[in-house]
């Protein structure tokens, strides 16, 4: 006879447990203690076995039924409903420990160890603060439940505040951790992938680059002038003469210089293109870097920060300088000095363009055409660093003579 709930509401415990039974193999059972525990008796490939489906009155008898329906619906399919909820369990347990902070962090491990396509050191540490920005909106959420609008309103927050570039950008990587998520078995699809065009595209801004040059020829002697950190005026004065990326001067250690042979080996982890990069140094580099060695010789980073020699400069302290000296973003940055160089080099008429784009570290896509360069304008880039040093020299000298 079917179960109503007023005979569930009355049956008391008594010294051992027992069943009431409802149909279709489902029964309520009553322990000693007072417990009344939902169960579905099934049988399957010849054994029979019990299914708790819930705690009265938690689960009531129209919801004890229902799961009963649904134990019997997974029988007809062949699967063995015990074992189906504790996959369903296991799988609940790794959705929730697979928040989407946790990813994230997984991704960024993996980008950072990705051989040759590995993020920089400045690239990581840029992509981690971008994707901590989202901790307190999805970062605890599990990855497995967040949907599109979930991830709109995150990056919105950053948009409102003006930084439409990193929003764009933040939205990018959650994109990237959510694709990761799908390799590995996470998720199902990207939830991003339909934002396209919902924020509001940032203008684009270059960085700030001063391209005269007679007002480089100012700009040097400004930075002659600063009064600053010693070592801050020493990484300003080295910048303009081997126009490499901030951070490469930055991360720069006396491990990578060769005073004998003239050269500086960017470690392939430090680049931008993740390949080694050869720096040929100037005799005026070489002087200004016999300096710093005074200073900061013979170990570690050649401009440590101000702080601890265990750290390099701050990635600001150029731009700072920079601004110090009376020059704007919108004038001239340390990365401006990577522009100036590939403008006026270009200008001159003397120089291959790919012996000056070798020089930048620019990437090349095509890899035999960008190994025969690499060693078909080495000579050339050498006498090219000797000149662009005399130039800067001369530029120095006309500003001096003008004032």
């Amino acid at each position: 006879m079917a179960l109503t709930d007023v005979a569930i509401r009355n049956a008391k415990p008594r010294s051992k447990p027992y069943k009431l039974g409802d149909s279709l193999g489902l029964f309520l059972l009553i322990t000693p203690g007072g417990g009344k525990l939902w169960r579905v008796k099934y049988r399957i490939y010849g054994k029979e076995k019990a299914l708790a489906v819930g705690v009265y009155p938690e689960v009531g008898l129209a919801d004890a039924r229902r799961r009963r329906d649904e134990a019997r619906r997974l029988l007809l399919d062949g699967k063995d409903p015990g074992v189906e909820k504790r996959r369903a369990k296991v799988r609940a347990l790794m959705e929730a420990s697979n928040t989407f902070s946790t990813v994230a962090a997984e991704f960024c491990d993996k980008r950072k160890r990705d051989g040759q396509k590995g993020w920089a050191p400045a690239t990581a540490t840029r992509s981690e603060y971008l994707l901590s920005l989202l901790q307190g909106s999805i970062g605890r959420m599990p990855i497995a439940e967040i949907s599109p609008i979930d991830v709109l309103a995150a990056v919105r927050r950053i948009e409102s505040k003006g930084k439409l570039e990193s929003a764009r950008r933040t939205l990018q990587l959650a994109g990237a951790v959510f694709r990761y998520a799908v390799a590995t078995a996470r998720i199902r699809s990207d939830p991003t992938r339909d934002l396209k065009g919902a924020l509001t595209s940032p203008s684009v801004t270059h960085y700030g680059a001063i391209l005269e040059p007679s007002r480089v020829g100012e700009l040097l002697r400004a930075i002659d002038g600063y009064d600053g950190q010693p070592i801050s005026k020493l990484a300003m004065q080295v910048a303009p003469h081997v126009f490499v990326r901030p951070g490469e001067l930055r991360h720069a250690t006396w491990e990578e210089v060769d005073f004998d042979s003239a050269l500086w080996t960017i470690p392939a982890g430090k680049t931008k293109m993740r390949k080694d990069h050869l720096v040929p140094l100037s005799r005026q580099v070489l002087t200004l870097l016999k300096q710093v060695h005074d200073l900061t010789g013979p170990k570690g980073y050649l401009f440590p920060s101000i702080r601890s020699r265990a750290r390099p400069m701050s990635d600001n302290t150029i731009n700072a300088g920079l601004r110090r000296l009376g020059y704007s973003t919108d004038e001239m940055t340390a990365h401006g000095f990577r522009a100036t160089a590939s403008t006026l080099l270009n200008e001159s008429g003397k120089w291959h363009p790919d012996a000056i784009e070798r020089a930048l570290a620019h990437g090349d896509s095509d890899k035999v055409r960008a190994a025969y360069h690499r060693g078909a304008h080495w000579n050339e880039r050498v006498a090219m660093a000797q000149w662009w040093s005399d130039y800067l020299d001369g530029l120095r000298t006309e500003a001096k003579s003008r004032v």
